[in-house]
Formats: C-alpha cells, sequence, structure tokens
C-alpha cells in the first residue's frame, strides 16, 4: 500500500539550483525520494554538488543536471 501524500518516485524540475533557495529545494525534494532535473544558468562546482547532496540518505532520489552553457 502506498502513502497518499507521499511525493517519493515523483519528478521534479528546479531551476537555478546552484545555490540559495533552489539548491534547499533540489537537496530536499532529492532527499525525500524525488527524482530532480537541477538546472543552473552557469555550470560549476555547486551544482555537481547539489547531485551528490541530493543522493545521500535518508531516501535518495536521482538528480539530472542540465546547464544551457
Amino acid at each position: 500500500m502506498t502513502n497518499k501524500g507521499s511525493i517519493a518516485g515523483k519528478v521534479a524540475i528546479v531551476t537555478g539550483a546552484g545555490r540559495g533557495l533552489g539548491r534547499a529545494m533540489a537537496v530536499g525534494l532529492a532527499r525525500a525520494g524525488v527524482n530532480v532535473i537541477a538546472t543552473a544558468a552557469r555550470q560549476s562546482d555547486e551544482i555537481e554538488d547539489v547531485a551528490a547532496a541530493g543522493a545521500s540518505p535518508p531516501r535518495g532520489g536521482q538528480s539530472f543536471l542540465w546547464s544551457p552553457t
């Protein structure tokens, strides 16, 4: 039986995920088991850190990174 309120397994696109609120949302969603597509205006180590942080426990959704540059 699944929990009706669960967001685990869903997909979210988070823009501005390199830092600030976007980063916090991307990491939080991934840790809740959401598969996150994280975007940032510039390719940087910050956006790659989002994927690493989101893959950590407790549930560890997948993170996919995209940058227009």
